[in-house]
């Protein structure tokens, strides 16, 4: 499964506005009512520095005009009474009210804007982990976390620039119109507005085709950070296979092909910009030559020259940054749509509103005759009835893709069945929590998975919360307490990379000990000793049965040994049971069994 086609494309944006919509709400939390007044005091100080902004050309003209002696009785009283020194200082205290006012618009809304980037980065957190078992199974984790890495740092940036840089950014622009048709007519506002709107249409223009090559981009940036990763977390595998120059062959390549559009996007970009500085220049140039003809005519002083000359300046840099910043937020788009189609992304299995607790009163397991596919032309279960009683133990067994694992997918309720029922104490498990499901069912998977972490932490990891004396015990319990205590670190032993740094066995008893730990009322051994030596196999199914003790055990197995003491034995192939009973039974009986028995009895007398 894939995600569906990404959101946002250069030949729509009108998906780019939907996008914004989804962002919008982190602006304005709902039912915080101190961040809602953070954002208020956060836009009136913007104000407050745009007002200041346009405001201060004025000083700056009337400074210059008392300096030349062009001050005239038509200007204001207060500011002929300052002079051109108290001008002079007038001008720069605006420039650093205007400083101010910004930099406490920040300060108040910086609370908000890593508020809403945390709430949102722990939505798609939290979102990762809901989806079914299928997806993960589907993706790849380099490109996965890429998605989330580029999306989260898109939200930062557009939460910052819809606030404080759009919307000031048109305001500063509407002030300047007005104020120079005001002071000195039409032409000038007409030149400006027209420099403006040729701006703004060779941006979105260029930036627009610019999208599709960052497009490309970030598509071969996916591409060779998958590679990397995966080749990283198989590095056993490259080594065995003497496979460092092909992995670097790949990884090459897919840079390769990742240097070609960051080439073509930086060649754009320089068009882009070179694009801006003339019309901008152009537009400059245009408007001063009307100010200098009107101071040679005697129209305008040369404080008017100046002060022109000041909102032109004013207008250069917000319309630079507006190329800058409706680019950054175009890429930000491209870079936010794999994060949102994620968020979208429906959870396959969900609770049913209003679905009660698993309520375990024995841990009694019923397959009650249950059909599964994960493709409807190709059926995995046919019609299972088995049953588990409360406390008893059940091992599966069969040849490989006969259905055994996922019977065990199934009660876990990774995928739900597709036929039947499966229940647990007379309770389907469609129907109650998967929260309280899965507290009720303890793992021991074939290859036991650690985090990078302590040993403390990875045996604790099965109860939130566990003491150092619960760890210890249930470390006691899997038969591993001796070996870690021999650890120069002891518990605090550092694991490594998916617990690279511990053997097979030493990685099973971790897991079984997690399991102990967590203490649940049925046990599911889903081929726990397969990938062990005998001798290790032999430790770890003493651990299994003390830890089976007094629970319900469901063993999936491929090894017959390991499940010769299990109360009743199912025989699957082909997703149908073929024979079950007794060990003693099936061997007595003579059928499949019986023959896989003597098959793998062959196999331990030769190695």
């Amino acid at each position: 499964m894939s995600l569906r086609p990404t959101m946002t494309t250069p030949e729509g944006p009108e998906n780019g506005w939907r996008v914004l919509r989804k962002v919008a709400p982190y602006l304005w939390p709902k039912g915080d009512r101190t961040a809602r007044i953070q954002v208020v005091v956060a836009v009136l100080l913007l104000v407050a520095a745009k007002l200041t902004a346009v405001a201060t050309p004025w000083f700056y003209k009337a400074a210059v005009d008392s300096l030349s002696g062009e001050a005239s009785g038509d200007s204001v009283a207060w500011m002929l009474a300052l002079g051109a020194v108290g001008l002079t200082v007038a001008f720069g205290l605006g420039r650093i009210m205007e400083v101010a006012f910004q930099q406490a618009r920040d300060a108040v809304f910086a609370p908000v804007g890593q508020a809403a980037l945390r709430a949102l980065a722990l939505e798609t957190f939290r979102h990762i982990h809901a989806l079914s078992l299928r997806f993960h199974l589907s993706r790849r984790t380099g490109g996965l976390s890429r998605i989330i890495e580029r999306g989260v740092k898109g939200v930062a940036f557009l939460l910052n620039v819809l606030v404080f840089s759009l919307v000031p950014l048109m305001l500063q622009l509407l002030l300047v119109l007005v104020i120079l048709w005001n002071a000195f007519g039409w032409s000038y506002m007409g030149v400006v507005a027209l420099t403006i709107g040729a701006y703004i249409a060779y941006t979105l223009k260029v930036t627009e085709w610019r999208v599709k090559i960052r497009t490309e981009m970030n598509r071969q940036d996916t591409e060779a950070n998958q590679k990397a990763v995966d080749s990283l977390l198989n590095f056993e595998t490259v080594k065995y296979f003497n496979a460092d120059r092909r992995e670097s062959a790949r990884y090459d390549a897919a840079m390769a092909a990742y240097e070609t559009a960051a080439v073509k996007t930086e060649r754009s970009l320089a068009l882009l910009n070179f694009g801006q500085t003339f019309l901008i220049t152009c537009g400059l140039i245009g408007v001063m030559v009307l100010a200098a003809v009107g101071v040679e005519r005697g129209d305008l002083t040369v404080g008017d020259f100046v002060m022109v000359n000041a909102y032109m300046v004013q207008i250069t840099m917000p319309l630079n940054f507006l190329g800058s910043m409706y680019r950054n937020i175009r890429q930000s788009l491209v870079d936010m749509e794999d994060m949102f189609a994620l968020l979208e992304q429906p959870a396959e299995i969900v609770d049913r509103p209003g679905a009660p607790d698993l309520r375990v009163t024995g841990g009694k397991i019923h397959f009650d005759h249950v059909q599964f596919h994960y493709d409807p032309a190709r059926p995995i279960l046919h019609g299972l009835d088995i049953t588990v009683p409360a406390g008893k133990s059940l091992a599966i067994v069969g040849p490989s893709g006969s259905g055994k694992s996922t019977l065990g997918r199934l009660l876990f309720r990774f995928y739900d069945v597709t036929g039947g029922a499966l229940k647990i104490d007379g309770q389907d498990v469609r129907e109650v929590t998967q929260e309280s499901l899965h507290a009720a069912i303890g793992v021991v998977p074939q290859d036991t998975v650690l985090f990078n972490d302590t040993i403390r932490y990875n045996i604790g990891y099965g109860k939130d919360g566990a003491s150092f004396e619960e760890i210890v015990a249930a470390a006691k319990k899997a038969r591993i307490h001796d070996f870690i205590t021999g650890l120069p670190e002891g518990y605090d032993t550092q694991v490594g990379e998916r617990g690279l740094k511990l053997s097979g066995g030493e990685k099973q008893r971790v897991g079984i000990a997690r399991t102990l730990l967590k203490d649940p009322p049925i046990l599911m051994l889903d081929e726990a000793t397969s990938a062990l030596d005998s001798h290790t196999e032999r430790d770890i199914l003493s651990a299994l049965k003390a830890a089976g003790e007094g629970r319900t055990v469901l063993t999936i197995a491929h090894r017959l040994s390991t499940v010769a003491d299990a109360d009743e034995i199912i025989v699957l192939e082909q997703g149908r049971i073929v024979e079950r009973g007794s060990h003693e039974m099936l061997l007595a009986s003579g059928g499949r069994y019986a023959e896989m028995w003597a098959v793998q009895a062959e196999d331990r007398e030769a190695a």
